[in-house]
């Protein structure tokens, strides 16, 4: 299976399987019992209808219509697919509903209109004025959605945008600026040159004008050529853009141009194009998915060019995400009448600012840099920039007061930012800052149960994604039948069956390793060998050995059949005695992580507190900082028990280790989550008005049975177990995992190697490796 083949599958199976779609509606009230039925609907709903009826304004007191936006859209412009129809457009538009709610916590309904005249477009939505707080118009072909947009702003009460024109033009124009900034040049004085001349380029020639650009200071190119004067098939959009004298080529218009926009089509730039514009020239080519020039060409020809394009795989990339979600946050947030220039531009200038304040270490991390600075590689911030929501939406609510717009005013702005940031859980962004951490640094991970149809899917994703190479473990004809049924690729991918007469030599080498480490603990020197044939062993022994970065397994063995070759072989790391297991439960408030779930039966409070210790250094490392509740049946000493007694003492060793670390107990898991409870009862706990991330279980039995409960319930994705305390990275697979949940805890796993282990990464240099090539021959010969 090719790689594109994979993704139009993957496609498919995560658009059908299960509830079919992306989206769900779920009540935010409860819903249990007849008196709640009553409530909800009738006879309780009549009262908030009169409420409304008396006064329309308390339709944003007593419905969702202050949180909900309408994605809506005709199909004439599906992303780069043209006009396939409304249908074929709304698993977009359901796309672009998960993304208004992951990012800014805004409910959506998608609404596909079959429909095409212009007129009558505006007039089904406008009717829809009554639902919605917003209208986010989406993929309507141009010059129809100039008229549209307009229209419905003059005719609506609510905020509405087209996305595709004022998205691109919001991110573009807060990078621009910077970009103008960092080669200082001035944006009334620069010469642009434009290719394309749809929604998005005209909505950000517009906006650049606003920002100071002038007019007759641009080159524009539609797909019949420059934009000049004695054209006749112009609309009244271009026309004050049609500055050619006569024709020309984007070659000729490129030649001393400050400032290359494109958005047209992939590979229309060339070397010499970029080569004869002005000094220090700035070119956003985003096209996607290829832009315009490729960042290698175009930096390859230019040393001064300061790059932007739309691709995530690059610095400074033009992405709509960092604008709409945050966007309609403000504006609904003061219930603006519309989204104003004066918004817009508010939005741009927060952007532009926001890239030249300090990094958070967790965005840092989430693209494997050591300090993201201010300058030609950073001038727009990244999406995973946990500070967008409260940077942007106070700037966007602003500046909507202050235009006359807004019918709700914001009076306590720190506390309006403080409330953004409750809204998602501001560390909610954990998973996603590790997968794209991955894939800047992949690593080699071995798969001990590689004969089955889970392990091989996870591995394809795994190595196709560019989150780590995978290293094969089992027979190799098991393993190609199974991959040949499944129409996987695994030619990439060395097999490796630790039985095999051509892994003797290995196994001898690895044998001898293990004699020295375990001879007087009750193997010899031929056993040590022997055990070799083991693949829990032989992939232990390939991660000690630096043959392999890291090791999953457990899939189908018990798991201390998998831990005990770990301890035995890798060991813990220094001044560790016992290890722990932890799980990342990813919750609606945020992640939270709980430990010890799968190792300690019965701790002592020494032992305990090591777990507390460890967790919280792992917690660190998804750059959170820990905030450790210490569970029991008992609060601060109302219990004289020995149970109790452990857990005190055991945040008494910790306090005396680590004082800095906020943790607390024993206590209840309630009074954990329910800060009031705990300001009023226990106002001396370090907890107080913390949000907890982390609990610690007094045994086996409650942190296992907790995870499990709450897992089951779907109360939480549950990622994990995670080994704490191993000197280097081997991962424990829960039984019957999910391929989902192989390739979450490859994350980790990779996450975990990229800390621990100092290995070449790269995909050329993997490849290029002594060690890959040896190994590949040996898989193919086997």
């Amino acid at each position: 299976m090719t790689k594109d083949e994979l993704r139009r599958q993957q496609a498919l199976e995560y658009h059908a399987k299960g509830r079919p779609g992306k989206i769900e509606v779920i009540p935010t009230k409860e819903a249990k019992t007849q008196r709640d039925l009553s409530l909800a609907y009738s006879p309780g709903v009549a009262v908030p209808c009169l409420e409304i009826a008396a006064n329309k304004e308390n339709v944003y007191k007593y419905t969702a219509k202050g949180n909900l936006v309408a994605v809506i859209s005709n199909g004439t412009a599906v992303l780069g697919l043209g006009d396939i129809g409304p249908e074929a457009g709304k698993p977009v538009m359901e796309g672009k509903g998960v993304l208004f709610k992951i990012f800014a916590d805004i409910d959506v309904f998608d609404i596909e209109i079959d429909e095409k005249d212009p007129e009558k477009f505006v007039q089904i939505v406008k009717a829809l004025q009554p639902t919605f707080g917003g209208i986010n118009l989406e993929d309507i072909k141009a010059p129809e959605c100039f008229y549209i947009e307009r229209e419905l702003k003059k005719q609506m009460d609510i905020p509405v945008m087209h996305d595709d024109q004022h998205g691109t033009a919001i991110i573009s124009a807060a990078a621009l600026l910077n970009a103008l900034e960092i080669q200082k040049k001035k944006i009334e004085k620069i010469r642009i040159v434009v290719n394309g001349a749809g929604a998005a380029a005209m909505a950000c020639v517009l906006l650049y004008v606003a920002l100071g650009a002038r007019p007759e200071n641009f080159m524009m190119f539609d797909r019949k050529g420059v934009l000049h004067k004695n054209r006749q098939d112009l609309d009244e959009f271009k026309q004050p853009f049609a500055n050619a004298k006569g024709e020309m080529t984007l070659d000729e218009a490129m030649k001393g141009a400050d400032v290359f926009i494109g958005l047209s089509a992939g590979n229309t730039v060339s070397k010499d194009m970029v080569k004869n514009m002005a000094k220090n020239p700035i070119v956003f080519a985003m096209a996607n998915p290829d832009p315009e020039i490729s960042w290698e060409d175009a930096t390859d020809v230019r040393k001064d060019v300061i790059m932007a394009t739309g691709r995530s795989d690059y610095p400074n990339q033009v992405n709509n995400v960092l604008g709409f979600p945050y966007i309609f946050r403000g504006a609904l947030d003061v219930r603006a009448r519309q989204i104003n220039e004066e918004m817009k531009l508010a939005a741009v200038k927060a952007l532009a600012e926001l890239a030249k304040t300090p990094v958070p270490d967790i965005v840092n991390m989430a693209y494997n840099e050591k300090a993201i600075v201010f300058g030609p590689n950073y001038i727009i911030p990244k999406p995973l920039d946990p500070r967008l929501l409260a940077t942007v939406a106070p700037a966007v609510a602003r500046a909507a007061m202050e235009s006359g717009v807004a019918q709700h005013a914001i009076v306590d702005w720190d506390g309006y930012a403080e409330q953004l940031n409750k809204r998602l859980g501001i560390d909610n962004h954990v998973l996603r800052v590790i997968g794209n951490r991955a894939r800047r640094d992949p690593k080699r991970i071995v798969f001990a149960e590689a004969d089955n149809i889970k392990i091989l899917k996870a591995a394809q994703t795994i190595y196709d994604e560019g989150i780590g190479y995978p290293i094969l473990l089992g027979e190799y004809n098991r393993i190609k039948a199974i991959a040949d049924s499944a129409n996987i690729d695994i030619a990439d991918m060395p097999v490796f069956d630790p039985r095999s007469d051509e892994m003797e030599e290995k196994r001898n080498q690895y044998g001898e390793l293990f004699f020295q480490k375990r001879g007087r603990k009750g193997y010899n020197a031929y056993e040590a060998r022997k055990v070799m044939k083991d693949r829990n062993h032989f992939g232990c022994m390939m991660v000690e050995f630096g043959d392999a970065d890291c090791m999953i397994s457990g899939l189908t063995k018990n798991y201390p059949d998998t831990i005990r070759p770990a301890l035995q072989i890798i060991g813990t790391e220094e001044g560790v005695d016992k290890i722990a297991g932890m799980y990342l439960m990813m919750t609606k408030k945020g992640p939270m992580f709980l430990a010890d779930t799968t190792v300690n039966f019965n701790p002592t409070a020494q032992e305990l507190a090591e777990i507390i210790l460890l967790t919280a250094k792992a917690v660190r490392n998804f750059n959170i900082i820990p905030r450790i509740a210490l569970l029991s049946y008992s609060n601060f000493g109302s219990s004289n028990s020995p149970e109790a007694r452990l857990v005190a003492k055991a945040r008494e060793i910790v306090k005396e280790r680590m004082p800095s670390l906020l943790v607390d107990g024993e206590m209840q898991a309630n009074l954990a989550f329910n800060k009031e409870l705990l300001k009023e009862n226990y106002p001396f706990s370090e907890l107080v008005d913390k949000d907890v991330n982390t609990l610690i279980f007094p045994n086996l039995a409650a942190g296992n049975i907790t995870y499990n409960i709450l897992k089951e319930i779907g109360a939480a994705d549950a990622i994990g177990p995670i080994l704490l305390g191993l000197k280097k990275p081997v991962h424990v697979l829960q039984l019957g995992s999910s391929v989902h949940n192989i390739v979450n805890m490859a994350l980790i796993a990779v996450a975990d190697a990229q800390i621990k282990c100092k290995h070449f990464s790269t995909d050329e240099e993997v490849k290029k490796s002594k060690w890959w090539k040896k190994f590949k021959k040996v898989s193919k010969d086997m």
